[in-house]
């Protein structure tokens, strides 16, 4: 049953609907009086009844939304003693269909071709003027029910493809969300490595300058010299400077709303960038080697050579935490075809080493999640007196060429 309110389309059709049955139906009366004249068959009263009949009917067309059945019973049994109601009857016939299962309607139409045979076989003057009126019944009701099931298909099959849009774009914000979230997690852990590893560089200056102080204070060593104070303050300065400009770009990237990624290449590290890394915990005072054996002008896909240096950085702020003065040793090695293995090893301190910076202790497990997702593998733990952090990445056979490759370059 239809009970939503009607809209202004809905009005003009019900008017032109209105006026279609008030015209078809007159029409009718005009061809049944003057084929049959009241002189002849029928009384003059049994004429100005059936036109009598017209206006109830098409009143009755109004209500064919909310109650198609009730209006077409109404429409069926003013139908089979008038012909003036002929428009109403096609209306209310096609509405039936329309709005109610076919079951229904073809029982509406049945009872308005059963109620019409009497009509059919009293009026017309010959019995093969009787037998084609009652076939003119039987098909126009038939094509009225088809017309009317008809439109109800279609406007089923149009309902369905609006709910199936409707779930397309619900399931689609869906998914938006699912990777704004993933995306913002990445960002989160990419946030946590570039703090992490910053940091770390700032304290080891910031604690070889208070230790410095420390013992000029006590008479153990000379009192630092200003070129040394200032060298030790420069590069505080530069680290902390760069920590702020990646956690700008970082923080741009959460606050603003697209998170496409269009700028990733340019603002994600590269696995050419680990020279830079070991570079600035040499300049840090660290004691790091770095060597490569990276086939001339290849690396992997982007993702992996970020989740590369990603290791790289983990691995020199951990021994910054935990082995402070520790001799650090940084291989890459692989080629396409075979794996991209990278080892970040250090020698294990004596005794229990005190870390002065602080740290939540899920580096290793954000790590191994972002190597596990890159299809790679990672083992970190002592062995044979060194702290060992290896992570294994695939490199296919099929990757692209990237920038060019540090082919046996070694820093110290």
């Amino acid at each position: 049953m239809e009970t939503r309110r009607r809209g202004r389309r809905d009005l003009v059709v019900d008017v032109l609907l209105v006026v279609f049955a008030v015209v078809f139906g007159l029409l009718g009366y005009a061809s049944y009086a003057t084929d049959l004249h009241p002189t002849d068959r029928v009384p003059a009263w049994v004429l100005w009844l059936d036109l009598a009949c017209l206006p109830p009917a098409c009143a009755a067309l109004w209500w064919r939304r909310s109650h198609p059945l009730a209006v077409a019973l109404v429409v069926v049994l003013l139908a089979s003693f008038s012909t003036s109601v002929i428009g109403a009857l096609t209306v209310s016939i096609i509405g039936l269909a329309v709005y109610r299962p076919l079951p229904q309607a073809a029982l509406g139409a049945f009872l308005a071709v059963v109620l019409g045979l009497p009509w059919a076989v009293l009026v017309p003057g010959s019995t093969g003027d009787s037998v084609l009126t009652a076939i003119g019944i039987l098909v126009l009701m038939s094509a009225y029910l088809a017309w009317g099931a008809a439109i109800r298909s279609r406007r089923r099959l149009v309902e369905r493809l609006r709910e199936d849009v409707r779930r397309e774009r619900e399931l689609r914000e869906e998914r938006l969300a699912a990777a704004r979230v993933d995306e913002r997690r990445r960002i989160a852990r990419e946030m946590h490595d570039v703090v992490a590893h910053r940091m770390s560089l700032l304290s080891v200056h910031a604690g070889a300058l208070a230790y410095r102080t420390e013992r000029a204070e006590s008479g153990e060593a000379a009192p630092l010299r200003a070129s040394e104070v200032g060298t030790a303050v420069r590069v505080i300065r530069d680290n902390a400077h760069r920590v702020l400009d990646e956690l700008s770009e970082i923080l741009t990237v959460l606050r603003s709303g697209d998170l496409s990624g269009e700028d990733e290449e340019t603002r994600q590290p590269r696995l050419a960038d680990v020279t830079r890394l070991v570079t600035e915990a040499v300049d840090a005072g660290e004691k790091v080697s770095y060597t490569s054996d990276l086939p001339e002008g290849a690396e992997p896909r982007q993702q992996v050579r970020r989740t590369a240096y990603r290791v790289v950085q983990e691995g020199l702020t951990n021994t910054r935490k935990h082995a402070p003065g520790a001799k650090v040793a940084v291989t890459v090695t692989g080629s396409p075809g075979r794996e991209l293995v990278i080892v970040v090893s250090n020698v294990l301190p004596i005794g229990r080493a005190a870390s002065e910076i602080p740290g939540a202790g899920a580096g290793l497990a954000g790590l191994a999640e972002r190597v596990h997702l890159d299809g790679g593998r990672l083992r970190h733990g002592p062995s044979r007196g060194r702290f060992q952090l290896t992570a294994v990445l695939p490199w296919p056979i099929d990757q692209p060429a990237g920038a060019a490759g540090e082919h046996g370059r070694e820093v110290r």
